[in-house]
């Protein structure tokens, strides 16, 4: 059983915490960051840091657990969006309006964070997942002259518990690396998931891509480089996308997938950042670890899952789909499309089971944005402009051309492949955070005095830490 401080300890510790989070500099927070391992009650049976704590494994407090996630993903204001509307000009592509600790790809916060603990997993939701009122409120909080204070009721409007207990992956050779056996998912230990939505910003792209003021043109390199679908629209057959190999505007399906899936890997770099800075102001350790699975991490997190051949999963070849349909060796294999729990969908690709065919996943793509309540005409509500309305609704919609073009692609792919993308699921992950106290007595055993600062010596915790 983890061990939770005392009520007078709680109230000591956030009141040191109130007085951290007002003083304690950036500066501070950048050249003391460490990844710091050792925490209660863990234990290294091996080598020569070999070590067991004489502290009991305990929780962070609700407000330690707040802070950590806001300064992953908590909501700060409005985004500026001060970029160029006219026609051709590409300042529609960004998807949204409401800013949050970490920038993203075209505004649209394409990861969403998973909070884990010994007590409970819980989803934390992006600015997507929130009507105009409740994000309004959320920037109200923030605003305030105390709002330190005020983290708590902020994480507890943004998180949804999604099972009890603690949600993780398995840490053998296939899921992870042996660096991180000992350690990770330790018992007290609060664990943070970035998942990394990959189909909004694939398709957002596409529209943008596929303006006849980019013209961009794409071949599939597993099927002989042959146009993605969109064979019609090529200038080589009288259309408006720029086919020409020599013409610098020719990508492949890979090529086009992997910098899109490294922008959502980005923003989960600098949400990974965040935490670890602010978990350096507040005098705890933790440390950012492998966490990419493809398949692992998504059915205790009770993600909908889709099955396909194995075979097809990776894009092999007919021929050799057929031979090890034929040797029986042709595995099935499930990946995330969603995340549902009690009635509600928190998390759902653009594409089937979602929605009937990709046609209508790219259609509602460009209605969330400019649909009746899309951002950019009835949803602007939310927004730093002085007269939203007016300026929204001055911005031009995309091209017909290019939506036309973007749901030819997207059904070539789901059509050749099983599912979109083509080379991922349309969610990932890749690294995770564990956030624990530091056991100051394993550093001070092994390592030079200056190994941890005053931060993590002068934390009220560590100063009465009890015993085993």
């Amino acid at each position: 059983m983890t061990d939770t401080p005392s009520t007078d300890q709680q109230t000591a510790l956030q009141s040191w915490i109130d007085d951290q989070l007002s003083r304690y500099t950036l500066f501070d927070s950048l050249r003391y960051r460490r990844s710091r391992r050792f925490g209660w009650g863990m234990r290294i049976e091996h080598g020569p840091l070999a070590y067991q704590s004489q502290k009991p494994a305990e929780a962070l407090t609700e407000f330690e657990e707040a802070a950590l996630a806001f300064a992953a993903c908590g909501i700060t204001g409005y985004a500026l969006a001060d970029l160029s509307y006219g026609a051709g000009q590409g300042g529609s592509m960004l998807g949204g309006l409401v800013g949050r600790t970490v920038s993203s790809a075209d505004a649209l916060s394409a990861v969403a964070v998973f909070v884990i603990n010994d007590e409970a997993t819980y989803f934390l939701k992006r600015p997507q997942d929130l009507d105009a009122r409740e994000i309004a409120a959320l920037i109200d909080l923030v605003e305030e002259e105390h709002a330190a204070q005020k983290l708590v009721e902020i994480y507890k409007r943004l998180r949804v518990k999604v099972r009890d207990g603690r949600a993780e992956a398995p840490v053998i050779p296939g899921d992870n690396f042996n660096i991180n056996k000992w350690a990770l998912y330790a018992k007290g230990g609060t664990y943070f998931l970035p998942v990394n939505e990959i189909t909004p910003l694939v398709i957002n792209a596409l529209v943008e891509m596929f303006s006849p003021e980019m013209g961009l043109f794409v071949i599939d390199e597993r099927n002989f480089y042959q146009p993605a679908g969109i064979g019609k629209f090529a200038m080589s057959r009288g259309g408006f996308l720029n086919d020409a190999m020599n013409g610098g505007k020719v990508a492949t399906v890979q090529g086009l997938e992997m910098s899109l899936a490294e922008a959502a890997s980005v923003e989960q770099g600098m949400i990974l950042q965040n935490i670890s800075l602010m978990a350096q102001s507040l005098g705890l350790g933790g440390y950012a670890n492998f966490a990419r699975s493809e398949f692992a991490w998504f059915p205790p997190l009770g993600f909908r899952l889709q099955t396909m051949a194995g075979s097809k999963y990776a894009g092999a070849a007919r021929f050799m789909t057929f031979f090890l349909k034929l040797l029986r060796r042709d595995i099935e294999v499930q990946f995330p499309v969603g995340l549902e729990k009690d009635g509600q969908t928190l998390l759902h690709a653009y594409a089937p089971p979602y929605y009937p065919n990709m046609t209508a996943a790219v259609e509602a793509w460009v209605a969330r944005k400019f649909g009746k309540d899309g951002i950019y005409r009835g949803g602007i509500g939310v927004s730093d402009w002085k007269d939203p309305s007016n300026i929204a609704s001055k911005i031009p919609v995309p091209d017909h051309r290019a939506v036309e073009a973007a749901s030819a692609y997207t059904e070539y792919i789901y059509r050749h492949y099983g599912r979109f993308p083509a080379y991922s699921a349309p969610f990932r992950t890749v690294i995770g955070y564990q956030a624990t106290r530091v056991d100051v007595d394993f550093y001070d055993t092994f390592y030079r005095h200056d190994a941890l600062s005053d931060t993590q010596r002068n934390y009220p915790l560590n100063l009465k830490a009890p015993k085993a």
